[in-house]
């Protein structure tokens, strides 16, 4: 997306460029909604076994659990969501305009007309991105660890 993104704004297309990005920044949004209750499912599965191997492993440990069982439910939750959101502001027809554009420039290496998945693993990357840093503050700050819980729990770490 960058370099369709850079490509684009590269040759006077700007305009389009941007109206693009929107529509996907909107479609993320619009899914990370659902994605809520696959994270208390999960949270609430963590057996004790789980649980010690987040409190004394890496600095991301927890995101890595959670990655792991959840990255499935949640593509099944964001793909249709992204596709209707797409759909209803029409960004399905305007990354085919933007790709199209982008692939039949020579020297430019194609991208993947199906923006659905493309948006659902982006969006997907970023909330374990957030998690990740989030994380990795409260193990490194005291001042992260917001909750009794937390102080308690991850003082066993310090």
């Amino acid at each position: 997306m960058k370099k369709v993104d850079k490509t684009l704004r590269d040759i006077g297309l700007g305009k389009l460029a941007d109206e693009g990005l929107k529509v996907l920044n909107r479609a993320a949004e619009d899914a990370v909604g659902e994605a809520t209750p696959i994270f208390v499912d999960a949270v609430k599965g963590i057996t004790f076994t789980d649980a010690k191997n987040i409190l004394l492993g890496e600095i991301t440990a927890a995101t890595d659990y959670l990655q792991t069982n959840t990255e499935t439910q949640l593509t099944t939750k964001f793909n249709p969501v992204i596709d209707k959101s797409f759909k209803k502001v029409g960004a399905d027809k305007i990354w085919t305009n933007l790709t199209t554009k982008y692939n039949n420039l020579p020297f430019t290496k194609k991208v993947n007309p199906d923006l659905t998945d493309y948006v659902t693993n982006e969006a997907l990357k970023g909330v374990y991105t957030m998690i990740a840093v989030e994380e990795k503050a409260i193990r490194e700050k005291v001042s992260s660890r917001t909750t009794d819980l937390l102080q308690k729990v991850f003082a066993l770490q310090d």
